[in-house]
């Protein structure tokens, strides 16, 4: 049975990244999933000075072994002016200082969403583009945009032609 790690990439608590990712990974058969919460993993913002005054953090540690201790890893992104929350930039800074490769060599499945039209698109091309190069084995990417009119809890994607367009892979 594969194990998956899915988690949506910001610190809100009502996140409809977590709910998009947790339902994507849901999508896969015979798996055992567990999704991790970023405010469980909550740390001083990272700094070089930081790091030679108080080391990595434990909860770095403990994000990295869950990485580690996967098959593979399910994220979808919220986009904050164009790019990374704070949260999961601070959390992918402080696990960058655990070695390479950062993800571990792992097949990963990058979704973003928002309320926007959009779909965080611009989010998910970086990480689309760079995670190869931090040891992530893409697989797919999906965007959707118009969380609320395209998505709903019980149902998951609810657009037809959205719901054609998503195709998960690990």
């Amino acid at each position: 049975m594969k194990k998956i790690i899915a988690f949506g990439a910001i610190n809100s608590k009502t996140s409809i990244n977590k709910q998009f990712a947790a339902w994507a990974a849901n999508q896969i058969d015979n798996i055992e999933l567990q999704v991790l919460d970023l405010n469980d993993f909550e740390m001083p913002i990272y700094s070089m000075e930081r790091e030679m005054e108080i080391g990595i953090p434990q909860l770095a540690k403990d994000f990295k072994q869950l990485i580690n201790d996967s098959d593979s890893v399910v994220i979808s992104f919220a986009e904050h002016n164009g790019s990374y929350s704070t949260a999961f930039k601070n959390i992918f800074d402080w696990i960058s200082r655990l070695g390479k490769p950062i993800w571990s060599d792992k097949s990963m499945f990058l979704l973003a969403t928002s309320p926007g039209p959009r779909g965080g698109m611009m989010v998910l091309e970086n990480a689309t583009r760079s995670f190869p190069y931090q040891g992530g084995k893409v697989s797919a990417s999906s965007s959707l945009g118009s969380f609320g009119q395209n998505f709903r809890t019980n149902e998951g994607i609810t657009s037809e032609d959205k719901l054609a367009h998503f195709n998960i892979e690990l």
